[in-house]
């Protein structure tokens, strides 16, 4: 694991940027961006456009390793480049900005009120591609949407089997089991889950960390002890729905939790602006979400 990677994203002031957006969430993102499905045939095309709004983020001067200290990409962005140089590759040197990986492969149907993640047997396989490119770190989600203990349990046994596997691997895991932002009982699940944490983060074989990614709670600070948990490197938060403003008032109100946003960075982003608009709403965005990560 790399060391200097390892310190910024530990200790750096900054944020995380989102831009995983696999195959289920492509054409939502899109059609944010101005592009409607009529402007593309099939999923290569799909694929080829989000390449090119994710290419014009990260190359923008907006977007540096000042303020943005990692990036999470999608699978197939790992495996194109970015002004010649591959993805990973482009992101460390050129901006100094830390290469993440999403590896889970999307959700079941909900059962006990939660979505575990399906089933990944090509992980290993895709681990030692990532990491080989340069990749420091995973992120995989799922979803609980109810205060039912049983359905949370097997979440948490879930990300934490596979957290494992990945830092066997050589690379950090992000734990991310997302609590729906429109869950009547957000609160309790929110209290269920951080005792469920605490139990599994202090059971973790020696040397072994994480990192987690975590919805917004409902209670401010919150997730205080799994931030200063000596187990958890980093605790990211991410956007969940709410809109940008709200989502950085809230982190605001989170100390020692930083942005991890992906529909709330590109807010207000258009396929149909010149460069220099494009570039000044990320560098307001970037900024409003630096600003809530490191109050």
């Amino acid at each position: 694991m790399n060391q200097e990677q390892l310190a910024k994203v530990a200790k750096g002031q900054g944020f995380i940027a989102a831009l995983d957006q696999s195959g289920g969430s492509t054409p939502k993102a899109l059609k944010l961006y101005g592009v409607e499905e009529s402007a593309y045939n099939g999923d290569a095309e799909m694929f080829d456009m989000v390449h090119a709004m994710r290419t014009r983020i990260v190359s923008s001067p907006a977007f540096d390793g000042k303020r943005v200290l990692g990036a999470i990409l999608f699978e197939q962005t790992m495996d194109r480049q970015f002004d010649g140089l591959d993805a990973p590759t482009y992101l460390w040197e050129r901006k100094q900005v830390v290469p993440f990986l999403k590896v889970d492969k999307g959700l079941e149907d909900e059962k006990d009120g939660v979505q575990l993640m399906k089933p990944n047997p090509g992980l290993n396989d895709l681990l030692k591609r990532a990491v080989a490119k340069g990749i420091f770190g995973t992120k995989m989600r799922s979803v609980i949407n109810e205060a039912n203990e049983k359905g949370i349990e097997a979440v948490l046994d879930q990300q934490f089997e596979v957290g494992q596997q990945i830092f066997n691997a050589g690379a950090m895991p992000i734990l991310e089991p997302e609590v729906s932002i429109k869950a009547a009982d957000k609160a309790k699940i929110e209290t269920i889950l951080k005792q469920g944490f605490i139990k599994r983060l202090d059971a973790l074989p020696e040397g072994v960390s994480v990192m987690l990614k975590l919805t917004l709670p409902e209670v401010d600070g919150f997730f205080q002890e799994l931030v200063d948990h000596p187990r958890v490197v980093r605790v990211v938060a991410l956007s969940g729905g709410y809109n940008r403003d709200d989502a950085n008032a809230r982190l605001a109100r989170n100390k020692g939790v930083i942005a991890s946003f992906s529909r709330a960075l590109t807010e207000g982003l258009s396929a149909q602006q010149s460069d220099d608009q494009f570039n000044t709403s990320l560098d307001k965005s970037i900024e409003g979400i630096y600003r809530a990560s490191i109050a």
